[in-house]
């Protein structure tokens, strides 16, 4: 396997063009510090307000970036919300490399970079295999992280390494470095970027040495490291994002970390290269920038990224049922009265949860949520909060949606009495519908497939309920919402039927 794969690599070195350099803006000061272990660290920091503490991929030292334009690229629009902090991990780059590597170290070498960034609590961006140690210590230390941001994560190291995997890789290291470093560059440019994935391999050749690398790999294989148990107990805003093709990390290891973090946002990306700053980076910094920002400016952005294109939105709509019947037996005046008390009543609960007010029909609202979790928490407050406004009604006579109204002239007493009761006395019923996708922005408006299934969903539910897509309960698995599966139902206007189920909020 590695001649047949030596082979392509050399003959890719021969076809491909030199590749321009056009030089780095970006100057970097290189400073130092000791992790409790007692092991050097080289760091840099550039740019001006929070820190923003960015962890490598895999070996590549931040000294070498020259290389990389389209990194600088991504990193200097990076700055303009965050001082930026990168480093380079024990045996590699500038760090001290006459290391045995009983241990991979990396908690310790994050821990350290982050307690001489200078100011806390600190932004930390978590790349591939850095996932565990990232998560660890934002679930440990909430008060040092206040973003936090996992890009083509994992939680645990051989759901994507495998140990025969390490070992192959360990021991081509050992026997033939540049060869080796080349494959890793290749991982998952190959066939998107191969440019761009000499270049890695260059960087990934003269970060480290082969026979550091097998060291490495060696105690990643005795360590398994795993972070899974500590999801739960991240506490900070946590933004999740993963190419839908990556092919080292797969996408259903980033769904399943944004799963078990509470509130945790997942945004999937267009493409297959496990790097952030190679294919869109477009579509990443959109999201990231917004997240990344503080305080007034942060959730000022979050609100306008909710209706942005380019990631996943959960779409939720509201309907009072027998909202018609209700202002013909009231009257416009008394019936707006009753829509006000809804209004007000699911305006709290979005802003509660995070979601995003798209548009009002009257009798519902139209609402996104950058978090499937979230828009659940807050469809189960809206049935709570109208149930409980009912409950609280004084008793009354009220009309049954689906069931004919008596004769006038047999109740004419009732009927009169109805007409006349307060507006306080009138009880609001709503069905809700969730679905989630990539809707269209236009106009601070949304559009799309997406939408258009979440008010058929809506449709299909009573008084009460709330209905969910499939995608939505898979997002939001783990989090303790409890369903009832609804099977299999065709939505008018499309021709794969989807698959329903019902919250089961009063029981939550």
């Amino acid at each position: 396997m590695w001649y047949r794969m030596a082979r392509e690599i050399v003959a890719r070195w021969a076809a491909a063009p030199p590749v321009p350099y056009n030089g780095s803006t970006m100057e970097r000061e290189v400073r130092y510090c000791t992790t409790e272990d007692g092991v050097r660290i080289a760091f840099c920091s550039q740019g001006e307000g929070a820190p923003l503490v960015f962890t490598p991929i895999f070996v590549e030292s931040f000294s070498l970036f020259h290389l990389l334009p389209e990194v600088d690229h991504f990193l200097e629009r990076l700055l303009t919300v965050r001082r930026v902090v990168l480093y380079d991990g024990r045996g590699t780059g500038l760090s001290q490399r006459d290391l045995t590597f009983e241990t991979r170290g990396i908690d310790a070498d994050l821990a350290a970079v982050i307690a001489a960034s200078g100011e806390q609590p600190v932004a930390l961006w978590a790349n591939s295999y850095y996932g565990p140690a990232a998560i660890r210590f934002a679930a440990r230390h909430p008060k040092s992280v206040d973003r936090l941001v996992l890009f083509g994560a994992l939680a645990r190291l051989s759901d994507a390494f495998p140990d025969a995997a390490l070992r192959s890789f360990a021991e081509l290291a050992k026997t033939n470095w540049p060869l080796a470093a080349q494959t890793f560059g290749d991982m998952s440019t190959r066939q998107a970027d191969p440019a761009a994935g000499l270049r890695w391999g260059e960087v990934y050749r003269q970060s480290m040495t082969g026979d550091q690398l097998a060291l490495s790999m060696a105690a990643a294989i005795a360590e398994d490291d795993d972070a899974r148990a500590e999801l739960p107990d991240v506490k900070v805003p946590t933004l999740v994002m993963h190419r839908k093709g990556d092919t080292n990390v797969p996408l259903a290891l980033g769904q399943e970390i944004a799963a078990t973090i509470p509130d945790a946002r997942f945004v999937p990306v267009d493409g297959v290269i496990s790097h952030y700053a190679l294919g869109d980076q477009e579509a990443v910094l959109r999201v990231a920038l917004p997240f990344l920002k503080r305080g007034e400016q942060a959730a000022t952005g979050a609100a306008d990224s909710a209706a942005q294109p380019g990631g996943v939105r959960t779409v939720l709509f509201t309907d009072i049922v027998g909202h018609t019947k209700m202002m013909r037996r009231l009257g416009d005046e008394k019936g707006r009265e009753v829509l006000r008390e809804h209004e007000r009543i699911t305006r709290e609960a979005l802003k509660a949860h995070g979601g995003a007010e798209v548009k009002t029909m009257g009798d519902g609202f139209m609402a996104s949520f950058t978090s499937a979790a979230s828009a659940l928490g807050c469809a189960v407050a809206l049935q709570r909060a109208f149930e409980e406004r009912n409950v609280s009604l004084p008793a009354h006579p009220e009309p049954v949606e689906g069931r004919a109204e008596p004769p006038p002239s047999a109740h004419a007493s009732t009927s009169s009495a109805r007409a006349d009761r307060s507006v306080d006395a009138e009880p609001i019923r709503v069905r809700i519908g969730l679905n989630a996708g990539e809707p269209i922005a236009e106009d601070e408006d949304l559009f799309g497939a997406a939408v258009i299934r979440a008010a058929r969903i809506t449709a299909l539910a009573n008084a009460g309920e709330i209905l969910v897509a499939n995608v939505v309960r898979e997002l939001a698995e783990g989090k303790g919402f409890l369903f009832s599966d609804r099977g299999e139902v065709a939505l008018r206007g499309f021709d794969d039927p989807v698959r329903l189920f019902e919250v089961r909020w009063a029981q939550a």
